[in-house]
């Protein structure tokens, strides 16, 4: 396997170091945590991991900052998971208290909300586990690659790289190759490599059932859920054909009048994308708090840098997200504004 720099810590490989770190027993309590919003990669690594290291690790606790949708209410350990919002108290407590904390599928603390900054503050050794651009550099150990499918992918290959394949169960397995399945969006998109196949094929045998995980993530959604995607593709989506940029907007009123829950918009933005000649795709989302977005390129074009540039965010080269304290209009107008400024670079692709 090809390690990049990060993999590296003072001449020793990161992932031996936390490797032996399990081996000797040296941490008692653990809380695996992961971004806000989790999808398929954040929390099948984050339970895949956890199925692992209870084997050794006498005290073990998955904290997501936020709920999740339904359709990832199937995966084994979910109703171990606690949620921060809502039991603060409780959560900053087992933080406190923890040894090590896994940070998986994030890296930056601003990605966990308010339980970021009590993350820092923990005595814990932060251990991060990530495949997103640019880390922040909060964390003591870290697994980090720009190079890999998937935060999932990167737990497989730990684990069986440093205690075998025999040490995944078939819970580990099921949870990791939900992630995989997704976060390469069933193996089409640019970062599935020959490994990642490799990698699936064993998830396979150590008995990951994907019949059934295709069933649960694919076909267990709402009646709503489809409504809203037809009215969305309907009447809200907006093509900048000079700019070659599907543009989808959905306001509050849009998302109360389909109740919309979590998860019900994942993957909406992915539809902008598959028009021919389609260059960007974009996911304008009033979420009262804050506008929220989405963003999907293909080719050359970086999404990455784009939303770090201009909307506070940040992702991979080809997917990612971004935020506004600004009211709704204002983002569409100003996203509409700023995007010209790349049009002959669309037009290139």
């Amino acid at each position: 396997m090809n390690c990049p720099a990060m993999w590296y810590f003072r001449g020793f490989m990161q992932d031996e170091l936390i490797a032996e770190y399990l081996r000797k027993s040296s941490w008692k309590k653990a809380v695996i945590t992961t971004h806000h919003k989790p999808d398929s990669d954040a929390l099948g690594s984050s339970l895949g991991l956890y199925h692992f290291l209870l084997a050794h690790i006498p005290e073990v606790q998955v904290i997501t900052p936020t709920d999740y949708p339904e359709s990832l209410f199937w995966m084994p350990g979910n109703d171990e998971v606690m949620i921060y919002e809502g039991n603060e108290t409780a959560c900053n407590d087992i933080v406190h208290e923890a040894d090590v904390v896994f940070c998986l599928d994030f890296n930056a603390l601003s990605r966990i909300n308010e339980l970021g900054e009590v993350v820092r503050a923990a005595r814990a050794m932060k251990v991060m586990i990530d495949h997103h651009q640019e880390p922040e550099g909060f964390e003591d150990l870290a697994i980090w690659t720009t190079e890999v499918s998937s935060t999932c992918e990167l737990i497989y290959r730990f684990i069986s790289k440093n205690f075998g394949r025999e040490a995944i169960s078939i819970e580990s397995a099921s949870c990791l190759y939900s992630g995989i399945l997704t976060d390469t969006g069933n193996f089409r998109h640019r970062n599935t490599g020959p490994e990642t196949h490799r990698a699936v094929a064993d998830l396979i045998e150590l008995g990951a059932n994907i019949s059934h995980i295709h069933e649960e993530l694919y076909d267990n959604y709402r009646e709503n859920r489809l409504r809203l995607i037809g009215f969305t593709l309907a009447e809200r989506m907006e093509i900048l054909e000079d700019c070659r940029t599907a543009l989808i907007t959905l306001s509050q009123e849009d998302l109360n009048r389909f109740e919309v829950q979590t998860g019900d918009t994942e993957g909406l933005v992915n539809y902008g994308l598959s028009i021919r000649g389609i260059r960007l795709a974009v996911l304008i989302i009033d979420r009262s708090k804050l506008v929220k977005m989405s963003f999907r390129s293909k080719g050359s074009f970086s999404v990455n840098d784009f939303a770090r540039k201009h909307f506070q965010g940040g992702g991979h080269f080809n997917a990612a997200g971004g935020q506004s304290s600004e009211s709704f209009e204002a983002v569409v107008a100003r996203f509409k504004e700023v995007i010209r400024y790349y049009r002959d670079e669309l037009n290139e692709l």
